[in-house]
């Protein structure tokens, strides 16, 4: 399975009938973009679980179907660059000079 961005429809008027009436998302897997078929319903902006191979084609209705990836969920919250944890600097201790008076 892989996480992915939808950035935008994919609108395709001339395809093999086998694609029925399924509706096609460009995603961003990284800087790679994709083409998936959507069986959720999801809209650009949303984060959403995808599967391929013969899993994308069964997801998407039937083994022979012409898929090898199908976006199969819609994350609810997802967070790609988790905040990373901030160490507070190391306490420094004001050094005196050998032989010098306190």
């Amino acid at each position: 399975m892989l996480i992915v961005k939808v950035i935008k429809p994919l609108v395709s008027t001339n395809r093999i009938p086998d694609f029925e009436h399924k509706h096609l998302q460009v995603v961003l897997d990284g800087s790679t973009k994709k083409v998936a078929v959507d069986a959720v319903g999801a809209k650009p902006g949303d984060w959403v679980i995808c599967v391929s191979s013969s899993a994308a084609r069964e997801a998407a209705g039937s083994k022979s179907y012409p898929s090898d990836l199908t976006i199969v969920g819609i994350i609810d919250h997802w967070d790609p660059d988790p905040p990373k944890p901030t160490t507070p600097p190391a306490a420094s201790t004001p050094s005196t000079p050998k032989g010098a008076a306190g």
